[in-house]
């Protein structure tokens, strides 16, 4: 049972991160930086976990709607995504592999999905089968859509002469939509749980396959690929 939910916790992240890798048609990122990026998201979970904690601590927050709304914008949903900026910054970012802008999607997601997979872990032992069925469809997919949305404004960066305004525009962006998913989640009313979340989530993922497919389309290495394939 317990190898059960392990296997559901770790294999919706390893799915979408398969995914976005195979979404980059023509020019495929090295496994082994992929893999070293996974690996930094998933524990970059670890610092998240005590800021938000510590910050918890310090606004000494009740239940009232702007209260929530602290938490959700500030203590979390700014926090993990800040961090995981700092991650892809880190561990991406200056690496010679991370050649076109489609790569700032590539490794947002590798970063996210590390950090969302070491969260299901915890959630999925703690809540069990339905909590490992529910994130599949929600958590981890959320998680996916803000680091696309990221990746997509770091990767403009990165080859427009490392323009902080589309860093900073990455970082606000997935902010906003975590915060908004995570408000309506932690708002004690059906119908802004089920319009609220369900909305922040499907415009996310909307916007996501629009900038996946921008970037993928527009890739400085398309028409190189689309000259090696046979006739």
């Amino acid at each position: 049972m317990i190898l059960s939910l392990l296997g559901l916790a770790v294999a919706p992240g390893i799915a979408v991160a398969l995914y976005v890798y195979f979404r980059d048609r023509y020019e495929k990122e090295p496994l082994a930086l992929l893999v070293t990026v996974f690996i930094g998201g998933f524990f970059f979970v670890v610092p998240a976990a005590l800021i938000e904690m510590s910050l918890d601590h310090f606004w000494l927050l009740n239940d009232s709607v702007f209260h929530t709304a602290i938490k959700n914008f500030l203590c979390v949903g700014f926090t993990e995504e800040f961090l995981k900026f700092i991650c892809l910054y880190i561990l991406a970012y200056p690496k010679k592999d991370f050649n076109e802008p489609f790569d700032g999607i590539t490794y947002a997601v590798m970063v996210s999905m590390g950090f969302a997979t070491s969260e299901n872990i915890v959630y999925v032992m703690n809540g069990g089968m339905p909590i490992a069925i529910v994130r599949i469809f929600t958590a981890v997919p959320a998680h996916a859509s803000f680091a696309v949305l990221m990746g997509y404004f770091v990767g403009l960066a990165k080859f427009n002469n490392h323009k902080k305004s589309h860093l900073v525009l990455g970082i606000m962006t997935a902010t906003l939509f975590h915060g908004s998913y995570d408000f309506f989640l932690s708002i004690e009313n059906i119908e802004f749980l089920a319009l609220g979340a369900l909305a922040s989530l499907v415009i996310g993922l909307g916007l996501s396959f629009k900038a996946m497919k921008s970037l993928s389309e527009n890739s400085p290495f398309r028409y190189s690929a689309l000259r090696r394939k046979p006739i």
